[in-house]
C-alpha cells in the first residue's frame, strides 16, 4: 500500500530533485515519448492560452524535414488549468519508421519513434523495478532483509507463533507484503509469458539476463519467469497446510521513517527490527489496533492464488526439470480454490494506526479467473461450470464509469477471467463475456468527455493502475471479438502513461525522455541510485491530494502551470499519492505491454 509517512517525516525527505520539463512555450505539444507501431493510431495533443487552428507537421528528429502535414482538430469547450484552448493532432497516416517530432508554429514535441518493435523492451524494463522490490535476498541491494518473518495473528496457531514468511515483494515504498496484491502480480507475470511464449518475438520481448536470485547472468529461463517464481515461492509459504492461508506481513506500524529493508526498525511488539506480524486469512474482520477491516470471506485471495498456481502448472508441466514444482503448484491452487469456494467474500488488507487499507469488495471475478485457469490446467468440467457461474455473478461490475470508489474497492481493476474463459465456452457465452467487457469500456469512453485528453478513468488514488487495466481490457476485447471498436480510445489511455499528458512526463521510472526521477521510494532516495521500470500511482483530484494525511510537496511547484483541479501530479518524493511506484501496478502494466507486443 502507498507508504504513508507522518507530516514531519515527509518534510524530512528533503527538497525534491525535479525532472527536467519542456521549456514553457505559448503552445504545449504532447505525444507518446516511447512511440507508435506503424499501423496504430497516433494522436498527439496541443494546449495553449491562445486559440489553436491551422496545420501541424511531423518532422524528422535529426533533420527537421517535414514528412507529414495535417490539420489539427480544436476540441470545442475543452480546457485544462490555465489553458483555454486544446486541440488533437491526428498523424495516424505516418507509417514510415524513424524518429520524429510534432511541430506547430515554433513549438515542438519531444522525440518519439515509429517502429514495429517499439514496445519490445518495456516488459523487461519493468522487471528491473520488481527485482528491486524483492524481500529476502534483494539483488538490487545485493543483501538479505527480513529474516525474522513472521509471528502469527488470527490463525489456528497460538498468536505469536513463528512461521517462515520471508520472500515475495515489498508492496511499494513501504516494506509491507500482501497476498492481495502479490497473488495478482504473480498471476499477471505468468499470463504475460503464457500469451507470448509461442509468439515469434517472445525472445525479443522477454530476455534472459539474470539468474534465479536476480543477479546478472543468464540461467536459461526468461527473466519474467524468474520473477514469477519468486512470487510463487512466497505464495506457497503462505499456504503451509491444505486448510491454511496467510495473507499479509506487517501493517502500517511499518511507517516509522525512511530506511533500507536491511535496516528494519519497526516494532510489532517483539522489539525494534525484530519479528513482524503475519495475518491469517480467516474471512472475518481483522485489526490489531484502532481500525478493523470489513472482511467477509477469502474468495478474492483464493481466486487469484488459484489462477497463479494453475498458470504455473500450464507453463512448467511439460518441463522435466520443473514438472514436480508444477504439480506442487497445481495442488496448492486447487486446495486454496476450495477455501475460496467455502468462504465466498473478501479478505481485505489490515491497518493498525491509520485509516488507509486495501478495501476490496469484489471476489466473483477472482474466483472466475481461478476456475478458468484450473480448467485450462486440468480440463475438469467442474471448474468450467464454476467459472461460468462466477462470470455471471461478476458480469460487468467494475470501477469503470464511476467518479469515486474506495481504495482498491474493485481490485484487480480488470477481470482477466472473462478473457481466459472466452476461448473455452460456446459462442453464446462468448457474446456475454464480450458484452460485459464492452459495457465497462463504454462507460469509460462516456466518462472520457470530461477532460480534453480523452481519459476514461477517475482521478483517484492509483489512477495509473486503472489506466493500465483499461488498456488491457480494451486489447483483450479486440482479440476476443476481432473488431477494433475501441482502438482510438485505448490509444489515448496508453499514451497518457508515456507522455501524452499535461505534465509532459511518462509515468514509468527511467522510460521515455522525461520520466519520474524523484519518486516516493526509500531505496532510491537513500542510495541515490537510478532505477527503471516502476509505474507511479498517477494523478489524483486536487481535493484528494489536499485531504490525505502526511502528503506534501516541495515549493514552488515546477509543474504548477499544468495542474488542474481535476488532476494534479508531482514528481516529488514527498507526494506518496501521485509519485509512489507500486509492485502490483508495475506488474499490471507489464501485462499491458506484453499484450501490446502480441502479433
Amino acid at each position: 500500500m502507498a507508504g504513508i509517512l507522518s507530516h514531519a517525516l515527509a518534510i524530512a525527505v528533503g527538497v525534491a530533485l525535479l525532472s527536467p520539463q519542456p521549456a514553457r512555450a505559448a503552445v504545449q505539444l504532447r505525444a507518446s515519448q516511447v512511440g507508435y507501431l506503424p499501423p496504430a493510431p497516433k494522436l498527439g495533443i496541443a494546449f495553449s492560452t491562445d486559440p489553436l487552428d491551422g496545420m501541424f507537421s511531423v518532422v524528422e528528429a535529426s533533420s527537421g524535414r517535414s514528412v507529414l502535414a495535417a490539420r489539427l482538430r480544436p476540441l470545442a469547450g475543452q480546457t485544462w488549468g490555465k489553458f483555454d484552448h486544446v486541440a488533437e493532432l491526428d498523424f495516424s497516416a505516418l507509417r514510415q519508421p524513424g524518429r520524429f517530432r510534432l511541430r506547430l508554429g515554433d513549438a515542438a514535441s519531444l522525440e518519439f519513434a515509429v517502429a514495429t518493435n517499439v514496445y519490445a523492451a518495456l516488459p523487461d524494463t519493468l522487471l528491473e523495478f520488481l527485482r528491486q522490490q524483492r524481500c529476502g535476498f534483494n539483488p538490487w541491494l545485493n543483501t538479505n532483509c527480513h529474516a525474522l518473518n513472521a509471528r502469527t495473528a488470527y490463525g489456528p496457531l497460538t498468536n505469536g507463533t513463528f512461521i517462515d514468511a520471508q520472500g515475495g515483494w515489498h508492496d511499494a515504498a513501504d516494506l509491507l507484503k500482501y497476498q492481495l496484491t502479490s497473488g495478482n502480480a504473480t498471476a499477471q507475470l505468468l499470463l504475460a509469458w503464457e500469451l507470448l511464449r509461442n509468439q515469434p518475438n517472445a525472445a525479443a520481448v522477454f530476455g534472459d539476463t539474470v539468474d534465479d536470485r536476480g543477479l546478472p547472468g543468464a540461467n536459461g529461463r526468461p527473466d519474467v519467469l524468474d520473477e514469477a517464481r519468486w512470487g510463487l515461492e512466497w505464495l506457497l509459504k503462505l499456504h503451509p497446510a491444505p486448510d491454511q492461508l496467510y495473507h499479509q506481513v506487517a501493517d502500517d506500524r511499518d511507517h516509522c521513517g525512511w530506511r533500507l529493508p536491511l535496516d528494519e526498525r519497526a516494532d510489532y511488539g517483539w522489539g525494534k527490527g525484530s519479528n513482524r506480524v503475519v495475518y491469517f486469512a480467516d474471512g472475518r474482520p481483522q485489526g490489531l489496533g484502532r481500525y478493523q477491516s470489513e472482511s467477509t470471506g477469502v474468495a478474492n485471495l483464493a481466486g487469484r492464488y488459484a489462477a497463479a498456481m494453475a498458470l504455473a502448472f500450464q507453463i512448467w508441466k511439460d518441463d522435466p526439470q520443473r514438472a514436480e514444482f508444477a504439480q506442487r503448484c497445481l495442488r496448492a491452487g486447487e486446495e486454496v480454490y476450495r477455501l475460496g469456494r467455502a468462504k465466498e467474500g473478501v479478505q481485505q488488507g489490515n491497518s493498525f494506526g491509520a485509516p488507509y487499507r486495501y478495501a476490496e469488495t469484489t471476489w466473483a471475478d477472482d474466483m472466475e479467473w481461478g476456475a478458468a485457469e484450473l480448467f485450462l490446467a486440468t480440463r475438469d468440467p467442474r471448474y468450467l461450470d464454476d467459472a461460468k457461474r462466477y462470470a455471471h455473478l461478476a458480469g460487468s461490475e467494475s470501477w469503470m464509469g464511476r467518479a469515486q470508489t474506495g481504495h482498491y474497492q474493485f481490485y484487480p481493476f480488470l477481470n482477466v477471467g472473462h478473457f481466459r474463459l472466452h476461448a473455452v465456452v460456446e459462442a453464446e457465452f462468448q457474446k456475454r463475456l464480450e458484452g460485459w467487457y464492452g459495457e465497462g469500456l463504454d462507460r469509460c469512453r462516456a466518462a472520457a468527455g470530461k477532460n480534453p485528453f480523452g481519459l476514461g478513468v477517475p482521478f483517484i488514488w492509483c489512477s495509473n493502475n486503472l489506466l493500465a487495466a483499461l488498456v488491457t481490457q480494451g486489447l483483450f476485447h479486440e482479440r476476443m471479438t476481432g473488431r477494433p471498436r475501441y482502438r482510438d480510445f485505448i490509444a489515448r489511455q496508453r499514451d497518457w502513461l508515456v507522455g501524452r499528458n499535461p505534465w509532459g512526463t511518462t509515468m514509468f521510472m527511467g522510460v521515455g525522455v522525461v520520466s519520474p526521477r524523484n519518486v516516493h521510494l526509500m531505496t532510491t532516495k537513500l542510495t541515490g541510485r537510478p532505477l527503471r521500470g516502476g509505474l507511479v500511482d498517477g494523478p489524483v483530484g486536487e481535493s484528494i491530494f489536499k485531504s490525505l494525511k502526511g502528503v506534501t510537496i516541495s515549493e514552488p511547484d515546477p509543474l504548477a502551470d499544468f495542474q488542474d483541479s481535476r488532476a494534479v501530479y508531482h514528481d516529488d518524493a514527498q507526494d506518496y499519492s501521485t509519485n509512489e511506484p507500486t509492485m502490483d501496478g508495475t506488474a499490471g502494466a507489464l501485462l499491458m505491454w506484453a499484450v501490446l507486443n502480441l502479433k
